[in-house]
């Protein structure tokens, strides 16, 4: 038999929720998903594992090397645990949703597990909330989700929100008409990830003088989302890019005319973990913890064949807590052994949380006070312990 300290040790990454933290992340999960409710999302709940060519397709391949994997002792098929939930979210949408009105509003909220942590994300098992809004592809999907995130999270107590906007699609757009091959690409790649300027000019001589210019302005189109749109409104950008340089100004726009106090910065060139988005996307921080809070942004829901505009948000459970006040025990009354059940059910629905004795004890206030009781019932009266 194994020892308790054995028992206690947990693989890596994985980790035992413990009072009051675990009621806190709960109860702000909750409070989160009313705050999608309240923007007309309704709730699904996807199953923790699914066979892995259904949950790994699509969007969900962005994901695949990150998901556990066992055979399923019934079919024989291989299953996978799920590493993220949007891609569900979206198998939903396209199949047993499929004939709901569109735009479809979806939220969900359940925990997740990976193969590997990060170091910004050590936990391999952590809580996602989130939402997908599918069949909607102008600017005014992406402002409803920023301002709904930016909304939900004013409501669980975050401080000094701010939401980075991004354009992954845009880069690709100026180079499409190149015939680079991988290697060329993957060096552009890391100079645009590195905001290398001088590495995009070592480039100048396969992209062409006037592409490496462009590209090199891009990088510095960056900061405060009023500064940096006008800096890229001034880049003389290809048709296509240009499209969706007037989609990312219209979500500034909109996002600024209802929040005009929320913080909003810009990079265009940023595309590191946003690979099957299409189009805007947003990170979610706040300047209290270190990490992101959440990620979003335009991608294609379902397959090549019946895929859809859509626009999702996460938020990571385990970020949005280190930027939630801490939690703290609620109060509880002690019920010292025989109290009258009617009475404690009385409480309970006064909304107290209570503790009953279940034997006798010499000082029920020594007893509620190792108990961790805050309060304590005596003679029919809710006393404060000192």
């Amino acid at each position: 038999m194994n020892s308790l300290p054995e028992q206690a040790l947990l693989p890596a990454g994985m980790q035992d929720g413990l009072p009051p933290e675990a009621a806190l992340e709960a109860k702000t999960a909750e409070l989160l998903m009313a705050q999608f409710d309240a923007w007309g999302y309704s709730r699904v709940k996807p199953p923790l594992m699914e066979f892995e060519e259904n949950l790994l397709f699509g969007t969900g391949q962005a994901v695949s090397n990150q998901a556990f994997r066992v055979q399923d002792p019934v079919s024989k098929r291989m299953l996978a645990l799920r590493p993220d939930m949007t891609m569900q979210v979206a198998r939903i949408a396209q199949s047993r949703l499929s004939n709901s009105p569109r735009p479809l509003r979806l939220a969900y909220a359940g925990q997740v597990a990976r193969v590997q942590s990060s170091q910004l994300r050590p936990e391999r098992q952590f809580g996602q909330v989130g939402v997908e809004l599918i069949g909607a592809s102008g600017p005014a999907a992406d402002i409803e989700v920023v301002l709904m995130a930016a909304e939900a999270l004013d409501a669980a107590g975050v401080k000094n929100l701010s939401i980075d906007l991004g354009l992954p699609t845009l880069c690709p757009a100026v180079t499409k008409d190149l015939d680079l091959d991988e290697t060329t690409r993957a060096t552009l790649t890391t100079a645009l990830d590195r905001k290398d300027a001088a590495g995009l000019q070592a480039l100048a001589g396969v992209l062409g003088n006037d592409v490496a210019q462009t590209l090199i302005s891009m990088l510095a189109a960056l900061g405060p989302a009023p500064l940096a749109i006008a800096k890229l409104d001034a880049i003389d950008l290809p048709s296509a890019a240009a499209e969706q340089r007037a989609h990312l100004k219209a979500v500034i726009e909109g996002v600024l005319a209802a929040r005009p106090g929320l913080t909003l910065t810009v990079d265009p060139v940023e595309g590191r973990g946003f690979e099957y988005h299409t189009g805007v996307t947003f990170a979610l921080f706040s300047r209290s913890v270190m990490g992101e809070l959440g990620r979003g942004g335009r991608y294609e829901a379902g397959s090549l064949e019946t895929h859809e505009a859509a626009t999702g948000l996460t938020l990571f459970m385990d970020t949005v807590m280190k930027a939630v006040a801490p939690g703290k025990a609620a109060d509880c009354v002690f019920l010292p052994f025989g109290t009258n059940p009617a009475q404690a059910g009385k409480l309970r629905r006064e909304g107290w949380r209570t503790m009953a004795g279940l034997e006798t004890t010499d000082n029920v206030h020594t007893t509620a006070q190792y108990l961790g009781c805050s309060h304590v019932l005596e003679n029919g009266t809710v006393n404060k312990l000192d």
